[in-house]
């Protein structure tokens, strides 16, 4: 019986984190191509606008080429994150460059003045993709430490 329990716990993990870690990169790479639409520009300025970290991008271009940019930044790290079996040190840079980014939008829920509680229940689920995104470097660490230079990595988690 336990090697039974043993066995499924692993797959369950191993499903789990594959699921995690490519759900991320999903939603990294969509959010990513809509920073490329006009309206996804406009609806994103007052947000960096006020940002610490983003504003300089707004002070210093349109808003659409500020919205350029991040998409830029968010389809390159969708595509370190998905390196992981491959280059699983590429892809822990990638998950901790989405955690930062994710710690940068949370921090519009505190920098952006009259913020929509629209944007706050759309902005708050960022919270869980940050744990996605935490978790992934982590695994992604454990696998680059463990493999071979020029050889794949492990079993995904």
């Amino acid at each position: 019986m336990l090697d039974v329990t043993a066995a499924w716990e692993d797959r369950l993990r191993q499903a789990g984190g594959v699921v995690l870690r490519y759900s991320l990169v999903l939603i990294f790479l969509a959010f990513g191509l809509l920073k490329f639409t006009a309206a996804e520009a406009a609806s994103i300025q007052p947000l960096g606008a006020h940002s610490p970290v983003l504003f300089w991008l707004y002070a210093n271009g349109s808003p659409q080429s500020a919205s350029d940019v991040i998409g830029v930044i968010e389809i390159t790290l969708a595509l370190a994150i998905a390196t992981r079996r491959f280059l699983p040190a590429v892809s822990a840079a990638g998950s901790l460059g989405a955690a930062f980014a994710l710690m940068t939008t949370l921090s519009f829920l505190v920098t952006t003045p009259k913020l929509d509680s629209d944007f706050q229940g759309f902005i708050l689920k960022d919270l869980t993709l940050l744990g996605a995104a935490l978790w992934t470097a982590g695994e992604a660490l454990r696998a680059a430490k463990s493999a071979p230079v020029g050889r794949m990595a492990s079993t995904e988690a």
